[in-house]
């Protein structure tokens, strides 16, 4: 499989990765401009952009980028007498094993966008759909509980103003989702809740009547109080994207420091 189709499957499935390329090589290295690798949560190095030593450090870097979800420009420098200036955005690291040689690697790190699981085939659902894709959010809507499926789900929405919500509710929960939105009256959307018998905790995570509370009529105004809720959840909430691969490895004080020299 070349890199590109790698690329394409770790974005189908959802899988988080950064993506590492030489765009500046100084003899002697092994590694030439160009060259390219995957770097996945668990430290997994797919392709080449230096030897062992080089790589801990490129490993030590993508990690601590796919953490904050930030682009970095890394600067490998053999050990002694270096002088190189700094620059915002880029990290240093002083690499004793290095045989003379430079390299400058490019880390792209991509995190799958926030996945809305959305249960109903209703005209808000509909509109929800809609909305969410615009946002560049991954979206997919079940028109029955039976077809829904809460694998990664970053939210839950049910729309369909009927049918077995409350198993949806349930389901959802039990599957971690960290938002889950009922469209419902609050009379409706009260009696569901309480015949699931919810704890605490659990209830934080359901929200009905769902939605911000702007007014919102119609089908088109109730999907964007929706999203803008499930936008402050994660925005300022957060909520948690979930990914399909493990979380990024924590890194320690031994990682690159953007614009340090690390001896």
């Amino acid at each position: 499989m070349s890199l590109t189709e790698r690329v394409a499957q770790l974005r189908r499935d959802r899988t988080p990765f950064v993506h590492a390329t030489v765009v500046r090589a100084q003899q002697p290295t092994s590694a030439h401009p160009g060259d390219e690798a995957i770097l996945l949560a668990d430290g997994t190095i797919e392709g080449f952009v230096g030897g062992h030593c080089a790589q801990n450090s490129v490993r030590k870097a993508a990690l601590g980028a796919l953490q904050v979800g930030e682009s970095v420009l890394l600067r490998v420098l053999p050990d002694g007498d270096v002088h190189f200036p700094e620059a915002p955005g880029a990290c240093v690291v002083v690499n004793p094993c290095l045989s003379g040689g430079a390299l400058e690697i490019f880390l792209a790190p991509e995190v799958p966008a926030p996945l809305v699981r959305i249960v109903g085939g209703t005209p808000v659902a509909q509109a929800m759909v809609e909305l969410c894709a615009m946002l560049g959010y991954d979206v997919q809507r079940a028109e029955t509980a039976e077809s829904a499926d809460f694998a990664d789900a970053t939210a839950v929405v049910i729309a369909s103003l009927g049918g077995p919500e409350a198993d949806v509710i349930r389901a959802a929960l039990d599957a971690g989702v960290g938002y889950i939105g009922l469209v419902a009256s609050r009379v409706r959307g009260a009696s569901i809740l309480s015949a699931l018998a919810l704890s605490e905790a659990e209830s934080a995570r359901v929200h009905t009547p769902v939605g911000l509370a702007i007014g919102a009529r119609t089908p088109a105004e109730i999907a964007v109080s929706v999203v803008a809720e499930v936008i402050q959840g994660i925005r300022v909430g957060g909520l948690a994207v979930r990914t399909s691969g493990p979380a990024p490895q924590s890194t320690t004080s031994s990682e690159p420091h953007c614009g340090s020299h690390d001896h």
